[in-house]
Order: structure tokens, then sequence, then C-alpha cells
């Protein structure tokens, strides 16, 4: 039997709550919404570090983001890490990539011309890092120049944090979705399977959805519910949020200044990002049309997820960090094989490290022996019961994002089971605590509350075990001595 095709679809940024199936009634994502009633739904996916770069070296490599050794944005992914796609690639997969990759710096002061690669596995790369004009040479910026067209953004009435992009045509999230969709046609009388990855840049900032997709949460922008966020509630947590609280990415004062923002603002930029989540999906359905116009919708694994959350103003930060709030590190996650995957929802703990040796189990191919995740495979095809996987999911931030020189940047780990979340801020004083069950919005801290220091020891000795096995499995152990 032909080995299946993958179809891999992964947006940047985008909160497990942005989607219809996920309970969110105010987005539109009807196409979605078929996927994940077509397979399994994962209400607990977490990834492994919030942030771009380390997130995807990670599901990339089924590696932790510092046992692959790029923990952080900036840092180029060593040569030396192998990853699923070049692994599909040496087992005879045709394997392609349109949009964003981001395994190494992505800088045009560092790479000036495209992003550094390595041995990926992708015979068909068509880049783009982001839509704008940083990357002239980018192919989406080239294929706008062969439509007579540069990519630009307005300002969406007098916000200062919304603006409007491309029309939906010309959007670099359709680019992405038609280079994949050509793909797919090209590949439809191959005798070899394919695997082609999706990368779009949305819903990642700023907020600028096209003007179409914005209006039509224009007529009922003061029902939007606002931000969770409680006064005061930073008062106790660790510092990098008060900070990240006057502005995003160490308190930059132009980047999403909570303090300074007002209800109207909140609103119209959560209706901006939500526009921005509608698009991807209207692009979604384009690509399961392809698969089913082209007769290979039965024998193509679908995968949706996105590399981390967006915190979208809750607990009364933006964007993203040393922050491990549910917003920020869990992710939507849905995948989908007619036939071969069961259609169920599964509560399970799931880190997105997973998914590597669970493409490779369903390919027929040898799990490598450095990776780290544990294949899902017998939880999608119902060998195990839907909650059965893991009894925690971990969470690294190592230095990730720049704060000044005067402010110190975050050494984190998180640690979460199914009724309780702990993060350590290594070096610094005080962490987070939070039941779950009791306070699922996690706004009150209880570090510091006397009832929960046995738990919060229990989470110390788990999150002490979780961090030991992120200890590299490489090289193999080949004798006794």
């Amino acid at each position: 039997m032909k080995r299946p095709n993958i179809l891999w679809i992964c947006t940047d940024q985008q909160r497990f709550d942005t989607l219809g199936c996920y309970g969110n009634s105010w987005v539109k994502t009807p196409n979605l919404d078929r996927l994940a009633a077509s397979g399994t739904r994962f209400d607990a996916a977490y990834c492994q570090n919030p942030l771009c770069t380390p997130s995807r070296a990670s599901f990339l490599s089924g590696r932790y983001p510092r046992t692959a050794r790029a923990r952080q944005n900036g840092q180029c992914l060593p040569a030396d890490e192998v990853l699923v796609t070049r692994i599909l690639g040496e087992a005879g997969y045709s394997c392609g990539l349109s949009g964003k990759l981001h395994l190494s710096a992505c800088d045009p002061r560092v790479c000036p011309v495209r992003e550094r690669r390595i041995n990926d596995g992708y015979s068909e790369f068509f880049w783009s890092h982001h839509p704008d004009g940083h990357w002239p040479k980018g192919d989406y910026n080239e294929w706008l120049r062969d439509q007579g067209l540069k990519y630009g953004r307005q300002q969406f009435g007098d916000s200062k944090y919304v603006e409007t992009s491309m029309a939906a045509e010309f959007h670099q999230t359709a680019w992405c979705a038609q280079k994949a969709i050509d793909f797919i046609e090209e590949e439809a009388q191959s005798s070899f399977p394919w695997l082609f990855s999706v990368n779009i840049y949305d819903p990642h900032h700023p907020f600028d959805p096209p003007e179409e997709y914005l209006k039509p949460y224009l007529e009922k922008l003061d029902q939007i519910p606002l931000p969770n966020y409680v006064e005061g509630e930073l008062e106790d947590k660790p510092i990098f949020q008060r900070i990240d609280h006057t502005g995003a990415y160490g308190g930059q004062k132009e980047l999403y200044p909570f303090n300074k923002m007002s209800d109207d603002d909140h609103r119209l930029i959560r209706a901006a990002y939500w526009a921005m989540c509608d698009l991807v999906d209207a692009q979604v359905g384009r690509l399961l049309d392809a698969l089913e116009r082209s007769g290979q919708r039965e024998n193509t694994i679908v995968i949706f997820m996105s590399d981390h959350g967006e915190m979208l103003g809750d607990h009364g930060i933006y964007l993203k960090g040393p922050h491990f709030y549910e917003p920020a590190t869990r992710v939507p996650l849905l995948i989908s094989w007619p036939g071969h995957i069961k259609a169920q929802i599964s509560p399970a703990l799931v880190e997105l490290i997973d998914l590597a040796p669970t493409i490779l189990e369903a390919s027929n191919i040898p799990i490598h022996p450095g990776m780290q995740g544990h294949s899902l495979w017998p939880l999608l095809t119902g060998q195990v019961p839907a909650n059965q996987h893991r009894d925690s999911v971990y969470c690294e931030h190592y230095g990730t994002t720049h704060h000044a020189p005067d402010k110190p940047s975050a050494y984190a780990t998180m640690i979460r089971t199914e009724s309780h979340k702990l993060v350590a801020f290594h070096g610094q004083q005080g962490g987070e605590l939070y039941d779950l069950k009791r306070d699922p919005k996690e706004t009150r801290n209880l570090w510091c509350v006397n009832e929960y220091q046995g738990t919060k020891m229990e989470l110390f000795q788990k999150l002490c075990d979780r961090m030991a096995w992120t200890v590299d499995p490489l090289p193999i152990r080949v004798g006794p001595y």
C-alpha cells in the first residue's frame, strides 16, 4: 500500500480558542470545524516554547528546544539536527514548503537575502518569512511584483494598533495555500508519496487582516469580550509580566502597552486577530477542496496546528514572552485521515514534539533514535483510549526574548498536569502556581498560599524529572563500557 501523503498546515501565533470547534462563537471557521469532525481534535495540545524558532525546531526534530540547540529566536538550528521532513525525503517522499520556516536567524541584518537552510528535506521551497518589505527576495514578494503589486499596510481609522493589508486574493495566506494547491495537483499522478508544509504567517502580529474580513466584526464591536484581566493580578506574579504589561517584548512602549490602551483598542485588536483566523480558514477550505478534486483526500493525512499562542491582552499582556498561560502555550491541533484516524475529541495532554514520531509511525518509517516525542498513532487509531497519552506537558523559555540591558531575561520552565500548572523562574524569587480546576482562567497565583505548598513540591518534583528527561538520547550507546 502506498504510504500516505501529508498536508501539514502550521499557522503562526494562533491560540487554541480561535476555532468554532473549540467553542469560539465569533469566528467563522467552517472548514476547520469540518476537518475536526473528520478526525481527532486535541483539546490539550501544547508547544514546548512559546516563541517561533524554539517551537519549530522542536516539533520538526521531535526534540526539546534545549536539546535541539535552538532555544531562542535569532539562533540557527545546527546542521546536524535531523528533521522529520529530511527523514521523509530520504525515504522517498516529495517534500515541499510554502511560507515560513524560521529555523535560522531571520534578521535582514544577519541574513540579508534569505533564511539559511540546513538539510531540511524540502525539494520545493517557496519561502516567505513574513510578508512585508524586509525580504524583497522572498518568493511571496517576488510573486507580488509579477502581479504589478507591492506589499503594503494601511492604518485602520485612527487606531494605533490595527491596520489592514492586502486584499484576500493577494494576501500571503492565500499565496501559501495556492503554492500548496499547485503542488497537490502536480503530485496527483505521482507514484511517490508527498508531504507539503503550508506555513502561514497569520495570525501573527501586526494585526492587519484584509479589510473585507475585518468589516463583519465592526457591526458588533462593542459586544466583543474584553481580555481576561483582573486589575492588580500581576502584583504577585513574576516581574516579566509587569514589564510586558507596559509594552510587549520587554516593555517596548510602542508595542501594545496594555496599561495605556482603551476598551475599544482591545476589542478592535481582538476583531482583527479573529478576522485573520477567518482568512486562514477560507484558505484551508481551498486546500481541502484541492485534495478532493484531485482524488487524494482518502490517502492524505491532514494536520492543522500552530507553533504557539498569543496573549491577546489576557492577563494584561500582548504577543508572547516568558508567559506560560494557556493562551500562550496551548494551540489548536487537528489530525484527519478518513478511514484510518478516529473521529473523536481527545482531552489527552499532548506535546508538539509528539508530531514527528507520529508522522513517521503513520508512514511506516522507523522513528529516529534522537527523537524525544511520543507517537500519537496508537491514540489516533483507537489502540488506546482518547484520554491516554501523557500525565504532564513541559514547556521551557531559556532567555528566549530580548529585554533592555537593565531588565533581566527570563529562564523559566513549566509543568502542566490535568489539574495544576507550575512555572519556575530560575534564578528569581517566586513563580506561578494555578489550580486549573478552581481557577481555569489563571488569575490567582497560589505560589505562596499555605494549603498549596504540598502540591507545589509535588509539581517541582515532576518538573525536575521532566527537565532531566530532556537530556539528549544521542549518541546511541554501543557498548557496556
